[in-house]
């Protein structure tokens, strides 16, 4: 089979959040690079997940100039509450040192995607087949067939794996060389895209289990209610997802189509070190983050700056120094906020629901709560890592 070859300096494997913000941040330094997603445009940005930008990625946006890619169909004034036991607590969102935004990820994706190709960016949809070569050795090869069924080959420097948990760069890395640390929680979510707004916005804690309504739009909302691990969207009928939301939060909701309806189970897991050869792992496939925590996106725009800084050193300075220290860097920061996703993951569950950990647990879990609202500098931290500035 004839197979044609490129060169460019970096291949980014994945156009997700990660693999997207990066190959604007190295167009806009103009160092090459050539950016492979297996799936179709359509299916990338149409695939409805969670977003949030916190103040760090709102602030590296607009660093790199790259501002224009949060307009669109974001919903940064949308109101939000908090309830326990059917009660809505007091809860001041105003913060003018933190700026955040609702942003759905697939708003987010199709953004970088249109600033990205504008620009003159190389992006390969439907790529199949990718096989990464020699990420040892001085010129790594990434092999794929396109969207025709051609063979193709590119040469580079540098392979960034960011193609998500069950991606082929992490499993392109032998199991010997990593460490794999997890977590998994005794229950799970189910999870449910509805056309709907999200009225109320916002989190229950009840005796039920925990509830959610995150706007997703201006026109749809995904809900998630706190389930059994052994659960299925079948046990799950549209009336019961409803009338539970409704008792969870204790008030009228807005029900209206369900337009998807999964199971969530939910982990932790961080894979040491972030990279092999010149092969190197952003976003979710180095790492995963319970959805209660709402740092997914936060980690791989971290990742991503931390990596997009060392290879301009890299390419303009001739200095691998940041690249050689990237798993370094990043690791910290990552268990800083798994430290956070696994609290407040077991406080908000464990403060409603006593099936798991029983009512010593929820009343420990309601303290740590309340302390969230009667304690300033408990309050500050909880900001601070809300908004990806801790």
């Amino acid at each position: 089979m004839t197979e044609t070859s490129a060169q460019t300096t970096v291949v980014i494997v994945g156009a997700g959040v990660a693999g997207l913000t990066l190959g604007n941040f190295l167009l806009r330094n103009d160092i090459d690079c050539v950016v492979l997603e297996k799936h179709p445009r359509a299916y990338v940005e149409g695939r409805q997940r969670a977003g949030t930008i916190d103040s760090f990625g709102v602030r590296m946006f607009r660093e790199w100039g790259l501002e224009e890619v949060l307009e669109g169909d974001p919903i940064p004034d949308s109101e939000g509450g908090f309830y326990i036991d059917g009660e809505a607590m007091p809860l001041d969102m105003e913060d003018d040192d933190h700026e955040s935004l609702y942003c759905p990820q697939q708003v987010l994706v199709r953004n970088l995607t249109d600033v990205f190709l504008r620009e003159g960016g190389d992006l390969r949809y439907q790529a199949a087949d990718v096989s990464l070569e020699d990420i040892t050795g001085e010129r790594p090869r990434v092999r794929f067939r396109d969207a025709d069924g051609t063979a193709q080959a590119i040469d580079c420097d540098i392979v960034a794996g960011c193609d998500g948990f069950h991606g082929v760069s992490r499993r392109t890395i032998p199991a010997s060389a990593l460490t794999e640390y997890a977590h998994e929680y005794p229950y799970s979510w189910l999870s449910v895209l509805a056309a709907v707004p999200a009225k109320p916005s916002g989190m229950a804690i009840h005796s039920l289990g925990l509830a959610g309504m995150i706007p997703r739009g201006p026109h749809a909302s995904r809900i998630y209610l706190q389930c059994r691990v052994d659960d299925t969207p079948e046990q799950w009928p549209d009336e019961r997802v409803w009338s539970e939301l409704e008792a969870r939060f204790g008030t009228a909701v807005s029900a209206g189509e369900i337009i998807d309806k999964r199971m969530v189970p939910l982990r932790s897991v961080v894979f040491d070190p972030m990279s092999y050869g010149k092969l190197y792992l952003l976003g979710d496939a180095a790492h995963i983050v319970p959805p209660m925590s709402a740092k997914g996106i936060h980690l791989a725009l971290h990742d991503t700056e931390v990596f997009a800084r060392a290879v301009i050193r890299q390419v303009k300075e001739g200095d691998p120094s940041l690249l050689g220290s990237y798993s370094e860097t990043c690791l910290p920061h990552i268990w800083n906020y798994q430290a956070f996703a696994t609290w407040i993951t077991d406080v908000m569950h464990n403060a409603g629901f006593t099936g798991y950990e029983g009512e010593f647990r929820k009343q420990i879990a309601r303290a740590e709560l309340q302390r969230q609202f009667a304690s300033e500098a408990a309050n500050k931290l909880f900001s601070e890592l809300m908004a990806g500035t801790n």
